[in-house]
């Protein structure tokens, strides 16, 4: 099985600063998607346009992924970090959520999204 481990870092607004000063001192490729190129801009207040939906830097074999959207709790410090499991294949995938799953309570099932 082939699967990477990247840290998912969640901000409160300033998700563009935060992934600009990390690419500043690790150097790599940033890419950024704002809430507003997304398919779920309409459902999002105006004020939110400008969040960023997704970020990643990749720097050599290091990825670091980051945004400001938060679940419907709001921004809570001590939440703001995620695990991202990047895997070879579809059924690699499928398989280890099944198995993570089994007696575990699923918050996000595994299926197809718009980010990817």
């Amino acid at each position: 099985m082939s699967v990477k481990l990247a840290p998912y870092l969640t901000f409160n607004g300033n998700c563009r600063e935060a992934m600009n000063f990390y690419r500043a001192c690790l150097g790599g490729e940033l890419s950024m998607q704002t809430v507003a190129e997304t398919p779920v801009s309409a459902q999002c207040p105006a004020g939110m346009q400008e969040h960023i939906m997704h970020s990643m830097l990749v720097s050599g074999d290091m990825v670091l992924m980051a945004t400001d959207m938060t679940g419907p709790q709001g921004y809570l410090q001590g939440t703001d970090m995620a695990l991202s499991l990047h895997f070879g294949s579809e059924e690699e995938a499928r398989q280890t959520f099944d198995r993570l799953a089994e007696g575990g309570r699923v918050i996000e099932a595994l299926a197809p999204s718009f980010w990817g």
